[in-house]
């Protein structure tokens, strides 16, 4: 239950900015709808996690999931409020839809037609996370919205694929479906250097952001990083700053304008980011205080639709030296790079520039089926430990000696 109220919370942030996005008030009550699913699971854990505390140690430890339960909930609320934009016709200025697709990931849409690769086939049968960088939300078939979406999900002409992830994907996705070539939004040609201009920047920051710090988080619990944690808590201080500098940007930005109710949209946005990180600190305080995390937060975020792992980069292996731009990790293996440590410091949210070293220790998310690569990219491999069950990493090098 655990594991699906977090992917369902991540599936209405997703669903929420692809609102935004499209301008689609459907998807905007998808959301809503989907908030309903939520606060049962919500609720059915809260009263499981009451039956199962039988002396003050099981509620120590219980009090751990209980605090998690309610980050994702916040996180669910948040996606409301973000759909609301849409439903309750708030405004949004069209740059920052433009600005929109220019996010470090984005969310997608494409029409399947007859004849293309996708047609009448598995979605299990693409691997899509690793082929193009992006997952499949949701499916629109006909008046249905289906958006618990099985890998053995058959595609047909017609349905409308709704997906996350890195836009450098959308072109080959394009080929797939057998859609026209995609154009992204062109955003003004001058240089927007008004209040307005900058708000819209700094938004674009903030939603970047305010979406690493929720994978840091759950990265935090998983690993039990301290590091990480106190990450989460710098990022949410920028957050803070950045919603003042944008709320005194777009007050001012409102006297040039005919019309500034559109800049409600905006202030929305701005808030719904910072909730975003005010949830993901929720959860790495209990890292953070030392406090007893229950060991069924770790395999519940483990058996999630994204996994998160901690890969060292092994000296001479195919990413030692290597600009994360270059490798294209966010297309294949599929893996989104939340942080490299360092020298003892952490670099969140590496740009393609960042080159990767020897050393260096890769915090990232993604899909399951992609780690094995992942790992053998970095110069190990995945063994399953025969005592705990779980995957070690082995140097590449010894699996070979032992062969």
């Amino acid at each position: 239950m655990l594991s699906e109220a977090k992917d369902t919370s991540e599936l209405m942030v997703d669903l929420a900015y692809a609102a935004v996005y499209f301008g689609d008030p459907q998807m905007a009550e998808e959301v809503e709808e989907l908030e309903d699913r939520l606060s049962d699971l919500v609720h059915d854990m809260r009263a499981l996690c009451v039956l199962a505390v039988r002396s003050p140690r099981d509620a120590d430890a219980m009090a751990s999931v209980l605090q998690v339960i309610s980050s994702i909930e916040r996180i669910g609320n948040t996606a409301v409020d973000i759909a609301h934009i849409i439903s309750h016709r708030l405004g949004i200025p069209s740059e920052l839809i433009a600005d929109l697709s220019e996010a470090e990931e984005v969310s997608h849409r494409v029409l399947i037609r007859e004849g293309s690769h996708f047609a009448h086939r598995v979605l299990a049968d693409f691997e899509l996370p690793v082929a193009v960088g992006m997952r499949v939300v949701a499916i629109h078939r006909e008046r249905d919205w289906i958006t618990d979406v099985a890998g053995s999900e058959i595609l047909v002409p017609g349905d409308v694929l709704f997906l996350h992830g890195s836009p450098a994907g959308i072109v080959r996705l394009h080929q797939l479906a057998g859609a026209p070539s995609w154009t992204p939004p062109s955003p003004p040609e001058e240089v927007i250097t008004t209040d307005l201009g900058r708000a819209i920047d700094v938004l674009i920051e903030m939603k970047n952001i305010s979406e690493v710090c929720v994978g840091l988080a759950y990265s935090a619990l998983v690993l039990r990083d301290l590091g990480l944690a106190a990450e989460v808590n710098h990022l949410e201080d920028r957050l803070d700053e950045m919603k003042e500098r944008l709320e005194t940007w777009v007050l001012r930005s409102s006297s040039e304008l005919i019309d500034p109710s559109p800049l409600r949209g905006l202030l929305h946005l701005a808030q719904a980011a910072e909730e975003l990180g005010d949830a993901a600190q929720q959860m790495v305080w209990l890292v953070e205080r030392h406090e007893r995390v229950h060991p069924i937060l770790s395999l519940a975020l483990g058996d999630a639709d994204e996994v998160v792992v901690r890969v060292p980069v092994g000296e001479g292996s195919r990413v030692d030296g290597v600009r994360l731009g270059v490798l294209q990790l966010d297309i294949d293996p599929g893996f989104h790079v939340l942080a490299i440590r360092r020298g003892g410091r952490y670099v969140y949210r590496p740009r393609g520039r960042e080159a990767l070293r020897s050393g260096d220790e890769i915090i990232a998310s993604g899909p399951g089926e992609g780690e094995t690569l992942l790992a053998e990219m970095c110069g190990w491999r995945l063994v399953e430990d025969d005592e705990t069950g779980r995957d070690a990493l082995v140097p590449v090098s010894e699996t070979s000696d032992s062969r």
